[in-house]
């Protein structure tokens, strides 16, 4: 059984599993879930994850992984080649650290603007099976948080090629899905963040970043 990716091509949260799949150089099979359409709320894919959200992996044995936490763990031990979470236990708290500040004062702060402020995310405030008012107080708070983000990721970046140790990481796949899911909020890098454009500018080399 071939590795399945349950994936939507526009969302942030499986691009990352797309970039991570790719730097592995692994291959594998796709299954498009419409979030525009909330296929994700359907029955068919309620039974494929309860939690109604992508992505999803389906493992070569059947198993199904239905985080990208749980991605990235299994794939790092199912296929050592091009460390992404870190080798030695030193850096692998590292990783593991910067990749949590990507997502929670990244990820999280751009969903949080992004969620509580977009007419198209009427009641689905956040995501999973049920719904939930938006709080327009809270999109304005994710603006700040993400301004906040992209300043510390700017001060971090000075003279350093990567976030976490001095290789490229899960750290820096998941901060590059971060700052691009900000345009959705009109946040962009710009020359005020010379590190981070800098940066940026690199990632955009790795040819998975196109994914």
């Amino acid at each position: 059984m071939p590795l399945t990716l349950y994936d939507c091509a526009t969302a942030p949260s499986p691009r990352r599993a797309r970039i991570l799949l790719a730097e592995k150089g692994l291959t594998y099979e796709t299954v498009q879930v419409d979030l525009r359409t909330s296929e994700q709320l359907s029955d068919a894919f309620r039974a494929v994850n309860p939690l109604c959200t992508v992505p999803v992996l389906r493992t070569e044995n059947g198993l199904l992984l239905t985080d990208n936490a749980a991605i990235a763990a299994y794939i790092e031990a199912q296929y050592p080649q091009h460390r992404l979470l870190g080798v030695s236990p030193a850096e692998k708290a590292e990783v593991a650290s910067w990749n949590w500040r990507m997502e929670f004062e990244g990820l999280m702060a751009v969903a949080e603007a992004f969620r509580n402020g977009s007419p198209a995310m009427a009641n689905r405030a956040l995501p999973g099976p049920q719904d939930h008012p938006q709080i327009p107080a809270l999109a304005e708070r994710g603006l700040v948080r993400t301004q906040q983000f992209f300043d510390m990721l700017n001060e971090r970046l000075a003279g350093r090629e990567f976030i976490a140790t001095d290789r490229f990481s899960i750290a820096d796949i998941t901060a590059v899905v971060a700052v691009d899911f900000a345009r959705v909020v009109k946040v962009r890098v710009t020359e005020a963040h010379p590190h981070l454009m800098r940066w940026r500018a690199a990632m955009a080399e790795r040819p998975s970043m196109s994914l």
